[in-house]
C-alpha cells in the first residue's frame, strides 16, 4: 500500500492553507480518498495535479 498524505501535509508542501486543499478536492481539481472524516491524497495524485498545472 502506498503512503497517503493528509490535507495538512499537502497544504504545507504548497504553502497554502488546509482549507485551500479541501477546496481543490471539493472542486475535483485534486483526487482524494475519504477515510472517516478526513481526506487522504496519494503521491501519484499529487504528481498528476502538478503535471496538469505545468506551464510550457
Amino acid at each position: 500500500m502506498s503512503e497517503y498524505f493528509t490535507c495538512a501535509e499537502v497544504a504545507k508542501q504548497y504553502k497554502v492553507k488546509t482549507i485551500t486543499v479541501w477546496d481543490w478536492i471539493r472542486k475535483k481539481k485534486m483526487p482524494a480518498i475519504k477515510i472517516g472524516k478526513e481526506y487522504r491524497i496519494r503521491p501519484e495524485d499529487i504528481q498528476a495535479f502538478e503535471k496538469k498545472r505545468e506551464t510550457t
